[in-house]
C-alpha cells in the first residue's frame, strides 16, 4: 500500500479523526454519569464537555494511533485517552458509583456504534450500491472502532474499564488489584501478541455486533463485506 496516495491519506485522517471522537465520548462518558452521581471533580477539571480535544492525550489519541493508522494500516491499533479523575465523595454510594462511572464509558461507544448502524441502515448503505460505498465504509470503520475499544476496555486488567468493576465487586481483592496493576503493562503486551488473540476478541465482538447490525440487510456479514472492499 502506497502510504503516500491521496486515498490512504484522507482514509487514514477519517480513521484517526473518528479514533478521537470515540475516545472523546468513551471518556466524557465517564465524567457525565460522575457528574450525574455528585461528584464535582470531572466538571472542576472540564471534563464534563462532549469537546472531544478535552479527552485527548497527545501521545495516546494523536501521535501513537496517527503513527499506527498512516504508516502501518495492517497492525492493530492501539490508543487512549487522558483518564477522568473522579473523587467519589459520597461513602454511602461509593462502590455503585464508581461502578456506573466505569461502565458509562464503554457504553457510550456502544451507544456510538448503535447510531452509526442507524445511519447506515436510514441511508440505505448497501454493497450493492457503488454511491453508498464510501459511506458505509467510514460508518463500519467508526462502528468497528467503537466495539473494539468496547471489548477492549472491558478486559480485567488495570487500567482498563473492566479491571476496576472487577475490583468493585469483590472478585479482585484491593491487594490484588494493586499488585496487577503494576505489572498490567507487561501483561497486555504479552496478552496481545498472544497467538489467537486477534480471534477471541472478534468472536467477543461479535456477540456486540451481530444484534446491533441486525436491521441491515446481510447484517453482520455486510458490515465485514465493506471492511474488506475498502482495503
Amino acid at each position: 500500500m502506497d502510504v503516500f496516495s491521496p486515498d490512504h491519506l484522507r482514509w487514514s485522517l477519517l480513521q484517526l479523526i473518528l479514533l478521537v471522537v470515540s475516545i472523546g465520548l468513551h471518556e466524557f462518558g465517564h465524567a457525565w454519569v460522575a457528574d450525574l452521581r455528585g461528584d464535582p471533580l470531572p466538571r472542576l477539571q472540564g471534563r464534563v464537555t462532549l469537546n472531544p480535544l478535552a479527552h485527548a492525550d497527545p501521545i495516546g489519541t494523536l501521535l501513537i494511533p496517527g503513527i499506527m493508522i498512516f504508516f502501518s494500516p495492517s497492525f492493530g491499533l492501539i490508543g487512549w485517552g487522558k483518564p477522568v479523575q473522579i473523587s467519589l465523595p459520597n461513602p454511602a454510594t461509593r462502590r455503585t458509583d464508581d461502578i456506573l462511572i466505569t461502565l458509562a464509558g464503554p457504553a457510550m461507544n456502544l451507544l456510538l456504534c448503535l447510531f452509526l448502524a442507524v445511519v447506515g441502515f436510514a441511508m440505505g448503505v448497501s454493497p450493492a450500491d457503488p454511491s453508498t460505498h464510501n459511506l458505509g465504509r467510514f460508518l463500519v470503520l467508526g462502528m468497528l472502532m467503537n466495539i473494539g475499544l468496547l471489548c477492549f476496555n472491558l478486559i480485567p486488567i488495570p487500567p482498563l474499564d473492566g479491571s476496576r468493576v472487577f475490583y468493585r465487586l469483590g472478585v479482585y481483592s484491593l491487594e490484588f488489584f494493586t499488585t496487577l496493576g503494576r505489572y498490567s503493562f507487561i501483561i497486555l503486551i504479552v496478552l496481545i501478541n498472544l497467538p489467537g488473540f486477534g480471534t477471541v476478541m472478534w468472536e467477543v465482538e461479535n456477540l456486540f455486533l451481530t444484534p446491533v447490525v441486525a436491521f441491515w440487510p446481510g447484517g453482520l456479514r455486510e458490515l465485514v463485506f465493506f471492511l474488506m472492499v475498502g482495503r
